[in-house]
């Protein structure tokens, strides 16, 4: 089967210094020489730039003044050969140039498919390739340096290391059932199989154990902050984002809607969402935004719970603590400036021993405390992501999960006593799904859908 070259603009769209058009193929070289009023792109280096015109081969007009990279395969993202026209930044620009190479023989590359390509050509595995989408949406330094991580292989390097443990006691019990009569071999027993499929699985629970955090790093906390009405939710949000997002007025009931926004708390992403003021009300509009609210407290891994030092506890605020019952939540006791009229002895009371951190947002008091409480109650202090190999792709989880749960199974039959190629089923289910994370043993399915989500040009 030809492979056909491929392009597609790498750069984001809009107005910058420079646009990139990226090509990948047997002809990507070719097609840009043919285009190219400069040197004789066939005979340069590999790894070179390159400046020049774009002539437009009907009109043989200048079309544009570029610079050209060419990198010749194998060493090459794609291990195949690699162009890069860095045109002019602008929408007009790149498109113009994207069409010329188009025109001139090149296929538009479909959504991922470069990376696809690198890892199709044996450059990289499906979990690093999963890495390089999370690099590119990472939202923190420490969610970058997670997923820097995963696209040196650090993951994959695990997973090679525990499935060749997994094959090399599948062949063992293939050995003694083949050929008995080599007395050689060690014989596979209950208590050796016993052995190899427990430091497998208790590996992998190691991995299990830190995925939560790896998770977290990758996708944020959905963190709802909410309380009544004028208790300072606004303020809170205003101060973490540190722009005026919210507005904050002494109206009770001015947020109406959800806002959301991102942030990043000691390294830690919250996906930071605001939400109306949770109370009985007539107003149509306001009702809509607590209904909303509502649905919103039921989906957060962690909830800001904001209370008025300023004011007694409230039947609102009491129906808010029976809200929270069971869900992850920080009390936060706002305007600590003005005197204190809330009880704390009943805060206690009603806040089942989570974190409660004193705030007077309007003078810039408690958030060190609270970024500390948010980062404590998710990573136990500081976050290492310096030696650990974190999980952080919801898909790497569930298969790692699944692979546990089958080397469980394994484990059950040899207490039972079954036979060692009755066992032997489980622990090749075990490689086969660790096989899934790599993409060793994933299915053409699977790929074309986990690279269609990455974006276009990557």
């Amino acid at each position: 089967m030809e492979i056909e070259t491929i392009a597609a603009i790498s750069t984001p769209i809009g107005e910058g210094a420079i646009s990139i058009v990226r090509l990948s193929g047997p002809e990507a070289v070719e097609i840009a020489n043919g285009l190219f009023g400069g040197k004789d792109l066939l005979q340069v280096d590999s790894h070179t730039i390159h400046y020049g015109k774009l002539i437009d081969p009907e009109t043989k007009e200048i079309a544009e003044e570029v610079m050209i990279s060419v990198m010749r395969a194998p060493k090459t993202f794609t291990r195949e050969d690699i162009v890069e026209i860095n045109t002019h930044g602008g929408i007009v620009a790149v498109n113009r140039v994207l069409e010329m190479v188009l025109e001139s023989g090149a296929r538009l590359a479909e959504p991922g498919e470069f990376t696809k390509r690198a890892f199709l050509n044996g450059r990289i595995d499906l979990s690093q390739a999963e890495a390089v989408m999370d690099l590119i949406r990472a939202k923190t330094d420490k969610a970058m340096g997670v997923a820097l991580r995963q696209m040196d292989g650090r993951l994959s390097h695990l997973i090679k290391k525990y499935r060749q443990e997994l094959l090399e006691t599948i062949a063992h019990v293939e050995v003694n059932i083949d050929y008995p009569e080599y007395d050689d071999v060690e014989e596979m027993s209950h208590t050796l199989m016993r052995e190899k499929t427990k430091k497998v699985a208790n590996e992998i629970e190691q991995l299990l154990q830190v995925a939560k955090q790896g998770k977290i790093l990758r996708e944020g906390l959905s963190t709802a902050i909410i309380g009544r009405p004028n208790v300072g939710k606004s303020s809170l949000m205003n101060t973490l984002v540190q722009e005026n997002k919210a507005i904050v007025t002494d109206v009770p009931g001015t947020t109406r809607d959800i806002i959301e926004e991102y942030v990043s708390v000691r390294g830690v992403p919250l996906r930071l969402v605001d939400t109306a003021g949770i109370r009985e009300t007539e107003d149509i509009v306001e009702k809509i935004g607590v209904e909303r609210s509502r649905k919103v407290l039921m989906e957060s891994d962690l909830i800001l719970f904001v209370l008025n030092n300023n004011e007694v506890l409230t039947e609102d605020d009491k129906n808010l603590f029976e809200a929270v019952k069971g869900l992850e939540y920080i009390v936060i006791i706002n305007k600590t400036d003005l005197n204190q009229k809330l009880s704390l002895a009943e805060v206690k009371k009603l806040a089942e021993n989570k974190p409660i951190i004193t705030t007077s947002l309007i003078q810039e008091e408690g958030i060190e405390e609270l970024e500390k409480a948010i980062a404590d109650t998710f990573f136990a202090g500081d976050i290492d992501t310096g030696d650990m190999t974190y999980v952080s792709n919801a898909r790497h989880i569930q298969l790692l999960k699944q692979a546990k749960q089958a080397l469980l199974d394994a484990s059950r039959s040899l207490e039972l006593g079954m036979p060692l190629d009755i066992v032997q089923i489980d622990v090749t289910r075990t490689w086969e799904l660790l096989g899934e994370i790599i993409g060793d043993t994933a299915s053409d399915a699977l790929i074309d859908q986990l690279f269609s989500q990455f974006c276009l040009g990557k």
